[in-house]
């Protein structure tokens, strides 16, 4: 069968376990070249391997990466590496993502780490990929956010959570900074919850998820160039619904914008 995936060239982060790692499964049996991320080489081929030996998927079309995305650095590494090696890509899948710890945790670069991995280090990877982006009709960004990004607030004047720190409070904070930076203007992207799936981050959302191929599923069709997409649109599953009214605020998209480049340090 023809896919419209096909030829397509798609980098999933977070592609080792879970909804990722499904994600990543699906488009490369759909034909597409898939950028399989993981937190270090080990996990990145491992999971490459799997794929081929348990889901029957062509090896040529798996291209392991790596970085670490509680490191900055590895991250910008990780884009000038796809910039070099793809410098046509049609679809980033932000989907990495870690539950906040228990406690308040800080990366080697200052930030609160599941407002790092969740957030900043998708939005330095998706500025530092605008170029390769395609506008090409079908080019896109596809970030995996959540319903509790609906609990979450911005603390504009200490996003780091450092004067009052819950998990919950964290986590949603960095969902719903992944879900305002859709309707950011540079490039086209939408986001979309996959539902509570049996996945690293299930004890967040309570006992029970549906497998995550399933949630997998949701991800896969809004990559596919087949499936028309408005910019900063949100999904919950398969259906287009209205999300937090500070993800569709420009005002709120400039100010998150800003606050991230300084995070970063990117200069833009």
């Amino acid at each position: 069968m023809s896919s419209s995936l096909s030829g397509r060239t798609v980098l999933v982060t977070g592609a080792t376990s879970g909804i990722g790692y499904e994600t990543a499964r699906r488009l490369a049996e759909r034909g597409a070249t898939v950028l399989l991320h993981g937190r270090t080489p080990e996990e990145a081929h491992a999971a490459a391997d799997r794929l081929v030996a348990t889901a029957g998927v062509d090896g040529a079309r798996l291209r392991p990466l790596a970085a670490d995305f509680v490191r900055l650095e590895e991250v910008e590494n990780l884009a000038h590496a796809v910039v070099r090696e793809h410098p046509r890509l049609d679809v980033l899948v932000n989907n990495a993502a870690i539950a906040a710890p228990e406690r308040h945790t800080l990366t080697a670069d200052g930030n609160e780490i599941s407002f790092q991995v969740n957030f900043l280090a998708h939005y330095l990877l998706t500025t530092m990929l605008e170029r390769a982006l395609t506008s090409d009709p079908g080019g896109r960004v596809v970030n995996v956010s959540s319903a509790l990004h609906r609990t979450g607030a911005i603390q504009w004047n200490d996003p780091q959570r450092v004067r009052r720190y819950s998990r919950l409070a964290a986590y949603a904070q960095s969902q719903l900074a992944l879900t305002v930076f859709a309707a950011d203007p540079r490039v086209t992207a939408v986001s979309v919850d996959p539902g509570v799936c049996e996945t690293g981050l299930l004890p967040l959302y309570g006992h029970e998820g549906a497998p995550a191929a399933e949630g997998a599923q949701h991800v896969v069709r809004l990559c596919d160039p087949a499936t028309e997409i408005v910019n900063g649109a949100y999904y919950d599953r398969s259906e287009r619904v209205t999300p937090a009214p500070a993800a569709t605020e420009d005002r709120t998209v400039k100010r998150l914008n800003k606050l991230a480049d300084l995070l970063v340090g990117h200069i833009a």
